[in-house]
């Protein structure tokens, strides 16, 4: 496949991924994600045969006008899109398959100083939400979905759906059909259980709130009639000893 086919996918990619998108030419003109991409090309292609810090002044030029920062080393295939893109971080190892779709925000980063493959690998299809952090020589399955705000440090299986801190599986999707599995969560189980016996302790004080006045009147009443009946009682007496 030739340069020019695959900034042609690239285009194509935002044009079907993003509605906002109007035009070829806006896209070309006005895309962050699409401008950091091309200039990875270019900087790829220079790390690759050893020109190491010209590589990186244009991944720091990149960084500079479109706020997103992807390291020369990093691999990325076909028709990856970066909606909006500010933020984004992709380290040296990073593995990015065709199809990718990344939103602000995130992170494909490394946790170890060793000069081995210490950042993600990202399977076709993989849709990661906006602000998610992919931590580590992990791998995240084809068609997998990350959420926002996700911590992921484990590897993914494909067709999952992940989200959380850490990251956890809430539901697989079957690519035959499309049909969406949601998995038990214990987790959101309980917050469930809590929030239901919250609404049932406020209920009951709403309860106890409004019998409060009908209780301090049927107070004022009994004493009222305690007090009636005593000073019946004290006359009754004071007649008596007449």
């Amino acid at each position: 496949m030739g340069l020019l086919d695959s900034i042609r996918r690239d285009i194509k990619a935002a044009r079907q991924r993003d509605p906002a998108a109007t035009s070829d030419l806006e896209v070309v003109l006005t895309y962050p994600g699409f401008h950091a991409r091309q200039l990875h090309r270019l900087a790829h292609a220079l790390h690759g045969q050893g020109f190491v810090v010209p590589a990186r002044l244009i991944s720091h030029a990149g960084r500079f006008f479109t706020g997103i920062e992807i390291h020369p080393g990093a691999t990325i295939g076909e028709k990856f899109f970066i909606d909006h893109g500010m933020g984004v971080v992709i380290g040296e190892t990073a593995i990015i398959e065709d199809n990718v779709h990344l939103f602000q925000g995130v992170t494909l980063g490394g946790t170890s100083t060793r000069r081995a493959k210490r950042h993600p690998t990202l399977k076709n299809n993989v849709v990661v939400g906006a602000g998610a952090k992919v931590i580590g020589d992990v791998t995240v399955g084809e068609n997998a979905k990350i959420g926002a705000g996700s911590v992921v440090v484990t590897n993914v299986p494909p067709n999952a759906t992940v989200v959380g801190v850490p990251g956890h599986i809430v539901a697989y999707v079957d690519p035959g059909n499309d049909t969406v599995l949601r998995l038990p969560d214990p987790e959101w189980d309980q917050i469930h259980e809590i929030e239901h016996k919250i609404e049932e302790m406020e209920e009951r004080l709403r309860i106890i709130e409004n019998e409060r006045p009908h209780r301090r009147a049927k107070a004022a009443d009994a004493n009222a009639a305690e007090t009636g009946e005593a000073a019946q009682t004290g006359r009754a007496a004071d007649k008596e000893k007449a």
